[in-house]
This record gives C-alpha cells, sequence and structure tokens, in this order.
C-alpha cells in the first residue's frame, strides 16, 4: 500500500491543478460555500477583464492614427478611384438617359467622355480631402474602447470560457500534467524517507 504513494500524490497534484484550471471560469455566478462567496476568476473580473482589454487595443493594438493613416493611405486612393471610375460610366451610359432622355439626344459619345474625364479629374484632386473629412467623422463616431469594452462585456461566461480555452487550451493541459508531475516527485521523496526510517 506504501508504495502507491507516488501515484496518489500524483493524482491528488493533477486534480488540485484541474480544479483549479476549473475555478478560473467556475462556478460561473457567485456562489455560496459555507459562508464564503465563491465564483470563478473569469466571470468575476469580466469587466476589469474588459476595460484591460480595451485599454490595449485602443492604445497598443489598433489606435484609430493606425485607422486614419490607412484611409488617407495612396494605396486607398487607387483603390477607390477605379470605383468611382465604373460608377460614373455607368450613370453617363445608362441612367442619364433614362432619368433626362432628352439631354441624352444631345450628348455624343465624344461629350461624354469629356464629361466623364472632367468628373475624373475633380474627384481625384478632391479624393484626398474626401477621405480626410471621412476619417474625422469616423473618429468623432468610433470609440475603439469603449467598443471593445462593450463586446467583452456582454460575452456570455460560456463564450469567455470558449474564447479563452481555445487560446491557452495546450496551457492548462501543461499546468494539470505539471501538477501530477510534482506530485509523484513528491510522493516518491515521501516513499524514501518512509523506507529510511
Amino acid at each position: 500500500m506504501i508504495y502507491l504513494l507516488p501515484i496518489i500524490s500524483a493524482f491528488i497534484g493533477w486534480l488540485t491543478n484541474y480544479l483549479a484550471v476549473k475555478m478560473l471560469f467556475h462556478p460561473k455566478v457567485e456562489r455560496n460555500f459555507l459562508g464564503i462567496k465563491v465564483q470563478g476568476i473569469f466571470p468575476k473580473r469580466q469587466q476589469a477583464f474588459a476595460q484591460k482589454l480595451g485599454i490595449l487595443v485602443s492604445d497598443e493594438l489598433l489606435s484609430f492614427e493606425d485607422i486614419s493613416s490607412q484611409i488617407n493611405s495612396p494605396k486607398t486612393q487607387e483603390e477607390v478611384l477605379p470605383i468611382i471610375d465604373e460608377k460614373i460610366d455607368d450613370f453617363l451610359n445608362n441612367k442619364l438617359g433614362k432619368q433626362i432622355p432628352m439631354l441624352s439626344m444631345f450628348l455624343g459619345k465624344e461629350s461624354v467622355a469629356k464629361i466623364k474625364a472632367t468628373l475624373m479629374n475633380e474627384f481625384q484632386d478632391s479624393l484626398p480631402e474626401i477621405l480626410e473629412r471621412l476619417s474625422s467623422s469616423i473618429q468623432k463616431d468610433l470609440d475603439i474602447h469603449s467598443l471593445v469594452v462593450e463586446k467583452v462585456s456582454n460575452f456570455s461566461s460560456d463564450k469567455l470560457e470558449e474564447i479563452l480555452y481555445g487560446i491557452m487550451k495546450k496551457e492548462f493541459r501543461f499546468i494539470e500534467i505539471l501538477g501530477a508531475v510534482l506530485g509523484c516527485i513528491i510522493g516518491c521523496v515521501q516513499l524514501a524517507i518512509i523506507s529510511f526510517t
């Protein structure tokens, strides 16, 4: 029976670490055990976690300056101009004739091409200002910190557990195994001490 000590200690080590990991998420609502209020760490601290994550995302990972520079970048302008070109072309060749049939009778292909070229030049010159105004408008309306805090705060306990388990599953498993290994080592030391005494 005494030689089972390392196995029993390993099981106890694994069980305590397994329960410690589970208690990160459970119980999901506060329970009262023998006058002591118990709740899983993440459900209890979800609001604080949301606040910290909001600060991290808005200050370090995704500042509005990053979004603004992306909106105002030459690459964005290059991507937007073909879309404008396509819409102007569709308007002049299809919609204008339906909206104002008399006007389309007097406009030949050469006139349409000149109007399109003029409009495209105007849009090309105005696009940086348009994107800058768009960026400013988004900045007024978009509060990344508050958005992250609201989303994380509204996660259900199950969703939060699913996300964190998805990220840290291997680490949680390692903690459980480490508990078993340390328990086994302690059991072996105890067995050695008992054997020598």
